[in-house]
């Protein structure tokens, strides 16, 4: 039934968009370009299999290099590990200084430049907000400051 289904699609029998023009099943063109693609797929193997080749000694070459460095490396690091951590720690105490004091400096002044463009009108995002928010402020003092009034004035009549 799937054989069926193809041929009347076009895609195994002769007809359709996959025929050339004898007629037959195929992906058009002609016998020159039938001979070509192969060849140049052989090439393109080629290539590719010479270079994941390189690339696979160059992977050893240099896991073999790396392998040397450690163990050359190693009773070096061992010798000035007790300069070399406490130097490495205050290296990366310093680092985290400099970027959290530069992040927080970026912080304030994008918080003056909001500031500046509110306090002139020129309305930065989240001014509604603010405005929202002070309104409701504004409303609860009256709101507290109404019952306190109205408790003293019971309690002064009492």
């Amino acid at each position: 039934m799937a054989a069926e289904h193809h041929r009347d699609r076009g895609v195994l029998g002769g007809g359709g968009a996959f025929a050339d023009r004898s007629g037959q099943g195929g992906y058009g063109g002609d016998h020159h370009d039938q001979q070509k693609q192969p060849a140049m797929m052989c090439a393109l193997k080629a290539a590719t299999a010479t270079a994941a080749g390189s690339l696979l000694v160059l992977s050893g070459l240099i896991l073999a290099g790396t392998v040397i460095a450690l163990t050359v490396a190693t009773p070096v690091l061992v010798i000035f590990s007790p300069v070399l951590v406490p130097a490495a720690i205050a290296l990366a105490l310093m680092s985290a200084g400099f970027v959290t004091s530069g992040g927080l400096g970026v912080a304030a002044l994008s918080v003056f430049s909001w500031m500046y463009k509110y306090l002139t009108g020129k309305h930065p995002p989240g001014a509604d907000q603010l405005d929202h928010a002070k309104a409701r402020l504004a409303s609860k003092a009256r709101d507290i400051k109404d019952a306190a009034q109205t408790r003293i004035d019971q309690a002064q009549g009492a």
